[in-house]
C-alpha cells in the first residue's frame, strides 16, 4: 500500500522518512580539510597566479603538508577544477534564490540582468579565470578538459523559461564581454569606471537577451 493510501486510512500513521547516514568523525575531518584546501587555493591562486602557486603553499596555509593535499587531489589542475565546480554551485544557488523571489517573467529577467552585471566586481575570480584559460591555451592537453567543465557549468545554469531566451552565440558574446570588462576594470578603473562598465554591460544584456 502506498504512503498516500495509508495516510487516508483512519488512524493510520505515515512511516517516518529514512534519515541520511550519520557521518563519522573521520569523514567530517576529511571534508573540512578539503574545504580548507579549496579556500586556501582561491586566495593563493589569486595572489600569486595559477602557474606560480605552489602546492606546498596551499597546504601550509591550512596547517597541512603535501601529503594532505595529495590525499584529496592528484595535481594542482585538479584543485582548480574542484574550485571551479564549487564556485559554479555557489553562483547557481545565488541566482536560483534570487529568482525564487520573483513573481513575473519581467522580474526574473531583471534578476538575471542584475546577477550578470554584478559579476563585474568579482575581480579575484575574473583574474583567475583569465589566467587559467591562458594556461589551458598554452597546454593543449588541458583544453578539452576545461571546455568540458565549462559546458557542465553552463548546463547547470539552465533555468526554465530563461535559458532559451538567448542562443549559444549570444551567451558566448555576453560571457566574453564580461570577462574582458572585468579584466579592463581591474587593470585600469580610471579608464573603465565601475558605473560606466555596469551601464554598458546592462545595455549589451538588453540587446542580446529578449
Amino acid at each position: 500500500m502506498s504512503d498516500t493510501a495509508l495516510a487516508r486510512r483512519p488512524g493510520a500513521t505515515r512511516r517516518p522518512a529514512a534519515l541520511p547516514p550519520r557521518r563519522t568523525k573521520h569523514q567530517k575531518r576529511t571534508e573540512a580539510t578539503r574545504r580548507a584546501l579549496l579556500d586556501s587555493a582561491r586566495r593563493i591562486f589569486a595572489r600569486d597566479g595559477f602557474e606560480a602557486c605552489r602546492i606546498e603553499d596551499v597546504a601550509a596555509a591550512t596547517g597541512h603538508t603535501r601529503g594532505a593535499f595529495y590525499a584529496h587531489f592528484r595535481a594542482k589542475e585538479d584543485l582548480f577544477f574542484a574550485l571551479l565546480e564549487q564556485e559554479a554551485r555557489r553562483r547557481v544557488e545565488q541566482i536560483r534564490h534570487a529568482l525564487a523571489q520573483c513573481q513575473t517573467p519581467a522580474e526574473r529577467r531583471a534578476a538575471l540582468r542584475e546577477f550578470f552585471v554584478s559579476r563585474l566586481t568579482d575581480r579575484r575570480w575574473a583574474m583567475l579565470m583569465v589566467e587559467f584559460k591562458l594556461f589551458a591555451v598554452r597546454h593543449a592537453s588541458l583544453r578539452p578538459r576545461l571546455a568540458a567543465a565549462h559546458r557542465r557549468i553552463r548546463a547547470s545554469f539552465r533555468i526554465e523559461g530563461i535559458d532559451d531566451s538567448a542562443d549559444g552565440l549570444k551567451k558566448a558574446a555576453l560571457e566574453a564581454v564580461l570577462a574582458g570588462f572585468s579584466l579592463e576594470h581591474a587593470y585600469d578603473p580610471l579608464r573603465l569606471p565601475k558605473r560606466q562598465a555596469i551601464e554598458v554591460l546592462g545595455v549589451l544584456f538588453d540587446a542580446l537577451v529578449p
